[in-house]
């Protein structure tokens, strides 16, 4: 794909992030929520989503831009309803895919505790000894600006996200080691679950960047 077609296909696309940036804050998700369910006024709305009359109004204007409700004065009230268009089953979608997201996360904590000895943690120590020997790829699940700020040296950045299309940029004799922020956070043992759900021999590691940093190692900035 040259230059031009890139950029004509990222220019369609910026709509799609408009409204994304709208629908990105969970106070105007709030809004939304209560919008969906019913035409309402901005002080109605402020009330019901324990924030100040100028904070909703001010976050409403937001989802106006984006066409993702529209306003109508009636007296002196200015009411609020949803835009033209499928919003209602956008944030359907949107509760639909948490609840899967957290269907995975549920499963993960579950299979770790069922069997945990399929489920062991790389010590950080041993993860030292596999990297030196050139035996490991190290796949960092956090999401990309987390990654730029600092990251285990050598660490492949695919966020949770996308783990479960970009697997096959993993070979296929690969020994993955995933992490996350720690030793508790338990996205790193739902990218194990993904990963070997796809074919690819993984285990967590025991820990993260701050544990990884008070044992005295390096770590990289940027990508």
């Amino acid at each position: 794909m040259n230059d031009i077609n890139q950029f004509d296909q990222l220019e369609r696309l910026d709509p799609l992030a408009e409204v994304a940036r709208a629908l990105g804050h969970p106070h105007r998700l709030a809004l939304l929520e209560h919008i969906v369910r019913a035409e309402r006024s901005v002080e109605r709305l402020a009330d019901l989503t324990d924030m100040s009359v100028a904070n909703a109004s001010q976050h409403l204007q937001q989802l106006k831009r984006a066409g993702c409700v529209q306003a109508r004065r009636d007296g002196k009230n200015i009411l609020y309803s949803l835009g033209q268009g499928p919003l209602a089953a956008v944030v359907a979608a949107l509760h639909d895919y948490v609840a899967f997201k957290q269907d995975r996360i549920d499963q993960a904590i579950a299979d770790s505790r069922q069997r945990p000895q399929e489920m062991e943690s790389v010590s950080i120590d041993a993860l030292v000894d596999r990297m030196n020997e050139g035996a490991v790829i190290l796949v960092d699940v956090r999401p990309g600006d987390e990654f730029r700020k600092s990251h285990l040296p050598g660490a492949v950045n695919i966020p949770i996200p996308q783990l479960e299309e970009r697997a096959k940029e993993l070979s296929d004799n690969a020994h993955v080691v995933a992490y996350c922020k720690g030793p508790y956070c338990v996205l790193t043992r739902e990218a194990v679950v993904i990963l070997r759900a796809q074919g690819v021999e993984a285990a967590p590691l025991a820990g993260g960047v701050p544990e990884w940093r008070a044992a005295g190692y390096r770590l990289d900035e940027g990508v």
